[in-house]
C-alpha cells in the first residue's frame, strides 16, 4: 500500500497543475509578431493595436501619453486604436497590460511601407551593388525593417512568426530588402522622419497568390477564372498548399499583417507572369484593389517597378507585353512606376543596381504623395500618336510627367549617347514592323518617326524587344518607358 499510494496521487497532482498552468497561460495577453520592439507606427493616422486574451478580459495600451482600453471578445480577440500621432525621433515604450504586462521598447512613429513581390524585391542589400560599402555605411537608426517568412496558407492567418523588427545598422542592413532600404533611405533624407519597411516577398512567385478574394471580385475580367471559384483556392500540393496558387500568399503573408497601418505599398514582380500580356494588367488591378480593400484605404499609394530588359527563353516579344501591361496600370489612380531599362543586365534577371530602383520609386512618393517641390519623378511616358507632321510619318506625344510638382516647365527629350533615338519601329496597314528614323520636334518633347519601308505608318512602338536597352531619356536622366500604339 505504501508503494502504490503515491502512484495514485501523483497523476492527479500533475493533472491539477497542468490545468492551472493551462488556465494561466490562456489568460496571458498576447500580441501578433508584427507588433514588437523597434517597430515604426504610421504617423498622422489612427493606429490599431491588437492581440489575444481571455474572453472578457480588459486590456490597456499606453503609448506616448495616450492610453486606450478594450475588452476581449468571445473569441479572445481585442483591439484598441491609438489616435493619429506626430513623428518622433526617439524611441518610446508601448505598454500592454492585462493579466500580464508586455513592454515593447524603442517604438517610433513615422512612415510605414509594405515591400512585396518576387526575387527582385526580396533581393538583399548584401547581394546588391557596392554591398560592402553600403553595409558599412548603414548607420540609420530611424530605418526599421521586418521580414515576413515564406508561408503559404489554406486560410487567412492571424499571425506569422518573424524575427521581429530590426534597426538599420552595419550588422543588420545587409539582410534588408535592397529596393525597400534604398527607397526608405531617400525618404528619410527628405522627410526627416522614421521609416518602417515590412518585407513580405518571395522569389519566383506569381502575382495571383498575393491577391485577396476582394481583389479578384473587383475585376470583371477575372470573374470566370478566379472570382467564380474562389472556394477552389488555394490549391493543394501534396500534404501542403501550392504557394503559386491564388490566395495562398495573401492568406499566409499579407493577412497576418492586418490591420497594421501602412502608408503605401511597393511592388516589384512580373517575371513569373511573363508572356501574359495585358492579362497581367487585369491582375495588377486586382492586386491594387485587393490591398486597398483589406486595409480600408481606397487611395492607398501603390508604386511598382517596370521589369528590366532580360533575355528570357521563348518569344522575345513577351516581355514587352508585360511592360505594356505595367504601363497601362499607371492609369489606376495613386500609382507610380519606376522605369529601369537603362540599368538592366540583360544576362542577369536580378540587376544588382537596386539603389536607383529604390530612388526612382521614392521620386514618385516624394512628389505625388509627400508634396515635395521641384522633383522630376518620371521619364517620358507615351500619350498618343498622330500624323501631325504628315501621313508619311507618325508623331509620338508624351505625357508631361517630367514636369516638377508646382512647376510646369518642360523637360526636353534627349538621348544618353547624343545619337539618334534607338529602338523605334513603325508599321502600316499590313502590320509589318520596320526600324524607324526619328527626329525631335517642338521644344524636344515630341518625336517624329518614319521609315522608307512604310509609306503611311499607322502604328509606332518603342523598345519592343526583351533585350532592348534604349537611349531615350528626359533632361533629368530618367528613361522612357517602352510602349506600343497598337491595341
Amino acid at each position: 500500500m505504501k508503494n502504490t499510494a503515491p502512484c495514485r496521487i501523483l497523476p492527479f497532482t500533475v493533472f491539477a497543475v497542468m490545468v492551472i498552468s493551462s488556465a494561466f497561460l490562456s489568460a496571458e495577453v498576447k500580441l501578433p509578431s508584427v507588433l514588437g520592439s523597434h517597430m515604426v507606427l504610421q504617423r498622422g493616422e489612427a493606429v490599431p493595436i491588437w492581440g489575444l486574451a481571455d474572453p472578457g478580459e480588459e486590456v490597456s495600451v499606453a503609448f506616448g501619453g495616450t492610453k486606450a482600453t478594450a475588452k476581449a471578445d468571445a473569441d479572445g480577440r481585442w483591439q484598441v486604436t491609438l489616435p493619429a500621432m506626430k513623428a518622433n525621433a526617439k524611441g518610446v515604450k508601448l505598454v500592454v497590460k492585462g493579466s500580464n504586462e508586455i513592454v515593447l521598447e524603442d517604438v517610433l512613429v513615422g512612415e510605414v511601407w509594405l515591400c512585396s513581390g518576387q526575387s527582385n524585391m526580396e533581393w538583399t542589400v548584401s547581394r546588391s551593388t557596392n554591398a560592402k560599402q553600403e553595409i558599412a555605411a548603414a548607420n540609420h537608426p530611424l530605418i526599421r525593417h521586418i521580414k515576413v517568412p515564406h508561408r503559404p496558407s489554406a486560410k487567412p492567418e492571424s499571425d506569422v512568426n518573424t524575427s521581429g523588427w530590426q534597426v538599420a545598422s552595419p550588422s543588420t542592413a545587409g539582410n534588408f530588402t535592397a529596393v525597400g532600404y534604398y527607397f526608405g533611405r531617400e525618404l528619410l533624407s527628405e522627410l526627416k522622419v522614421p521609416i518602417g519597411l515590412i518585407g513580405s516577398n518571395w522569389g519566383g512567385t506569381r502575382i495571383e497568390p498575393w491577391i485577396s478574394p476582394e481583389g479578384f471580385k473587383a475585376i470583371p475580367a477575372l470573374k470566370a477564372e478566379f472570382a467564380d471559384k474562389l472556394d477552389q483556392f488555394p490549391q493543394k500540393r501534396g500534404n501542403g498548399v501550392n504557394h503559386q496558387s491564388a490566395l495562398a500568399l495573401y492568406n499566409g503573408m499579407i493577412h497576418p499583417l492586418l490591420p497594421y497601418t501602412i502608408k503605401g505599398a511597393l511592388w516589384y514582380q512580373g517575371e513569373s507572369n511573363n508572356g501574359e500580356g495585358m492579362r497581367y494588367h487585369e491582375k495588377m488591378k486586382a492586386l491594387i484593389a485587393s490591398w486597398r480593400s483589406v486595409w480600408g484605404k481606397p487611395d492607398l499609394p501603390f508604386y511598382f517597378v517596370q521589369l528590366a530588359p532580360f533575355k528570357y527563353r521563348g518569344e522575345p516579344k513577351n516581355l514587352p507585353g508585360i511592360w505594356q501591361a505595367q504601363l497601362e496600370t499607371l492609369k489606376v489612380p495613386n500609382t507610380g512606376m519606376a522605369v529601369i531599362t537603362d540599368i538592366a543586365t540583360v544576362g542577369n534577371i536580378h540587376p544588382p543596381n537596386k539603389q536607383d530602383v529604390g530612388k526612382r520609386l521614392s521620386l514618385w512618393a516624394l512628389a505625388k504623395l509627400y508634396g515635395k517641390k521641384d522633383i522630376v519623378y518620371s521619364g517620358p511616358i507615351f500619350d498618343k500618336a498622330d500624323h501631325a507632321e504628315g501621313k508619311d510619318s507618325i508623331t509620338v506625344h508624351f505625357q508631361k510627367l517630367g514636369e516638377t510638382q508646382g512647376n510646369p516647365k518642360h523637360h526636353d527629350l534627349k538621348t544618353t549617347d547624343g545619337k539618334g533615338v534607338s529602338h523605334f519601329e513603325v508599321a502600316g496597314k499590313d502590320g509589318v514592323w520596320h526600324s524607324a528614323e526619328t527626329t525631335f520636334i517642338v521644344f524636344g518633347d515630341h518625336i517624329v518617326a518614319k521609315s522608307e519601308m512604310v509609306k503611311e505608318p499607322i502604328h509606332v512602338r518603342f523598345a519592343w524587344d526583351q533585350a532592348a536597352v534604349p537611349n531615350l531619356v528626359n533632361d533629368a536622366g530618367l528613361p522612357a518607358s517602352p510602349f506600343t500604339s497598337q491595341k
